[in-house]
């Protein structure tokens, strides 16, 4: 009788987890319902990354990407916008590392100018070991940057090479076949700088990335 017991209660923790199992799969909405799902964003490129290789879009196909477009020199903005990104990148590899495997963070620079390989390997090293820093020329970036539908401009500063870029601030989520998914939280009022932005960030890929 005790072992009928047992087999009985192993019977029924295998079929509560599966049911919770079920539930988890289910709170995940069909990538055709997210937000951005059929907006025209996006499309291939060729850019430089921050080792001096040849990179094209279509080379990720089957992962979902992260796009950022910012640069180095952003005085308040982009640094920290990396920063929740990619600690809440960090967060989802921990909770799911296999889907994590799946995503693929790029940094394309507004300000080619100064934004060098070299420059852009310093800057996307400090935040994770997998985002790819893009650079290219002024055609180059004016090209993928309007296929974003990402706006920039060059202020100018006090002397020509103190001058700012204003852009478009859209961390994009695109799916694996490099369509659009939605747009991440990066910079969320009213959370703490270091905690609330990386968990909706982990929250948001964990939505949709499967």
């Amino acid at each position: 009788m005790a072992g009928a017991a047992m087999n009985k209660n192993v019977t029924f923790l295998i079929a509560a987890f599966a049911l919770a199992a079920c539930n988890r799969s289910s709170e995940q909405a069909p990538l055709s319902q997210a937000p951005l799902a059929g907006a025209a964003i996006g499309g291939p490129f060729t850019l430089t990354d921050q080792d001096g290789m040849q990179r094209k879009y279509d080379e990720f196909d089957g992962k979902y990407r992260i796009v950022y477009f910012g640069y180095t020199n952003c005085p308040d903005i982009c640094t920290p916008d990396m920063q929740h990104l990619m600690a809440g990148l960090t967060q989802f590899e921990k909770a799911h590392p296999m889907l994590a495997g799946k995503v693929q963070p790029l940094f394309i620079t507004v300000d080619p100018k100064r934004d060098t390989p070299a420059i852009l390997k310093q800057f996307v090293s400090a935040f994770h070991p997998r985002l790819i820093g893009l650079t290219g020329n002024d055609a180059q970036i004016a090209s993928v940057a309007k296929s974003f539908a990402v706006h920039y401009e060059r202020v100018e500063g006090s002397t020509p090479d103190s001058y700012l870029m204003s852009h478009s601030q859209t961390p994009f989520l695109m799916g694996p076949d490099g369509k659009p998914l939605a747009l991440l939280p990066a910079d969320t009022p009213n959370t703490e700088p270091n905690e609330g932005e990386p968990k909706l960030v982990a929250a948001e890929l964990a939505k949709w990335v499967r």
